[in-house]
């Protein structure tokens, strides 16, 4: 199964995150398959820098993202467009 999550990158007690596309059997921090984003969690969820298109497109492809991902990408307003995008395909077949 493929997620969508974050890995912890950073100093010791200075961390950061990278939003990755990985296999869910992978470790946290191990191999993943695409970066689409990163967070700082000094700021706000919605201050993540997130790649929309990468996203919206991995969603597609069937990736779940993990919780604290969801609440980034309905902050950011990626979650609406991904479900959007969701509708239109549906209608076009």
């Amino acid at each position: 199964m493929v997620k969508i999550r974050l890995a912890r990158i950073g100093r010791h007690f200075d961390p950061s995150y990278r939003i990755v596309v990985t296999d869910s059997r992978n470790a946290r921090d191990g191999a993943f398959i695409a970066q689409i984003g990163n967070y700082d969690p000094t700021g706000e969820l919605k201050d993540a820098k997130i790649d929309e298109e990468k996203a919206i497109d991995w969603l597609l492809k069937g990736a779940i993202p993990s919780d604290t991902i969801r609440k980034m990408f309905t902050q950011n307003g990626i979650y609406a467009k991904y479900l959007e995008a969701k509708k239109s395909i549906k209608k076009a077949k």
